[in-house]
């Protein structure tokens, strides 16, 4: 997308099914067309979601790791939760194996983790 990228994260108090998440990638995919310039993204967005377990990332792309969960799109457990602390994969992303986007995501985890109810 070149240089210059800004990220930001976004966490949202609703939870989400994990069945949503084709829906929500195809929604993001037609933002991302909204604001496109001559054709040209200006923007990605990549949703996916979190629980205690693991990091999910949806995408349009295949791959061996990836699983198809309908409508072209793909999940990808992008980071596992472990010893205290998510960890990333040979194919995660290498940003999100970094220990700022790790300790955010622990951050997030820990404030879902006092949404779920209490068995």
């Amino acid at each position: 997308m070149g240089a210059g990228i800004k990220r930001q994260f976004v966490s949202f108090t609703r939870l989400i099914l994990p069945e949503q998440l084709p829906a929500i990638k195809l929604l993001t995919n037609e933002i991302e067309q909204d604001l496109a310039l001559n054709g040209k993204r200006r923007v990605n967005i990549d949703p996916g979601y979190l629980n205690l377990a693991k990091v999910v990332l949806a995408t349009t792309k295949d791959y061996s790791h990836r699983l198809y969960l309908g409508q072209g799109i793909y999940g990808e457990v992008t980071l596992t939760y472990a010893k205290g602390k998510f960890n990333p994969f040979p194919w995660t992303y290498p940003d999100y194996q970094t220990q700022a986007y790790r300790q955010f995501f622990e951050e997030i985890r820990e404030i879902y983790k006092k949404q779920l109810p209490q068995i």
